[in-house]
């Protein structure tokens, strides 16, 4: 039985796509999770600081948003960020229960460290690749990351209509959206 599900399966065997992206983003993640540690930082901190020095939230509700993390995660992070010295936390004086964060001196420098390591990497990322390339390879990923959007979109509405005995809803191209 275990040989005629094998037949089926085509020779030489190709890695799904979603696999290999799985395995790039992985080892790209790593190598630059060391660039940033090796310039004293982490991607947490780097978001944050990237956040606070080209956004600039004016809350802590904005910031998370603006990375990317709940709420709790950004407060576990600009804790750590403050014991650090990097960030300072005051209370917005026109409402008392929002925080308002800003960059220190010592942030200043964080953040100039990184982006110097995160400019360094992305450009060991671009070696060897045409600026088309970049821009077919941006174009794919984009592509890539709306397909597993519609997939999972699709994939939830059928567990849900399976758990409801109800008809498949059809999908608006808000529920398309690349949220990435």
């Amino acid at each position: 039985m275990c040989d005629a599900r094998l037949a089926l399966v085509p020779q030489p065997f190709p890695v799904p796509i979603g696999l290999r992206l799985a395995q790039a983003s992985r080892t790209v993640e790593r190598a630059f999770d060391a660039a940033l540690a090796e310039a004293g930082g982490s991607l947490p901190v780097w978001l944050v600081l990237l956040n606070l020095k080209v956004r600039r939230p004016g809350n802590q509700r904005e910031l998370a948003e603006a990375v990317g993390i709940t709420g709790a995660t950004l407060t576990h992070h600009l804790n750590a960020m403050h014991a650090q010295g990097l960030i300072a936390r005051a209370r917005d004086d026109a409402n008392r229960r929002v925080q308002v964060v800003t960059l220190t001196e010592a942030g200043e420098a964080a953040f100039l460290r990184l982006r110097e390591a995160a400019m360094t990497f992305d450009a060991s990322l671009r070696a060897g690749f045409a600026e088309t390339d970049l821009t077919t390879l941006a174009a794919a990923l984009d592509r890539l990351a709306a397909n597993a959007g519609t997939a999972a979109n699709a994939t939830a509405a059928t567990a849900a209509n399976a758990n409801a005995g109800t008809a498949a809803p059809k999908l608006s191209p808000a529920n398309h959206a690349n949220t990435i």
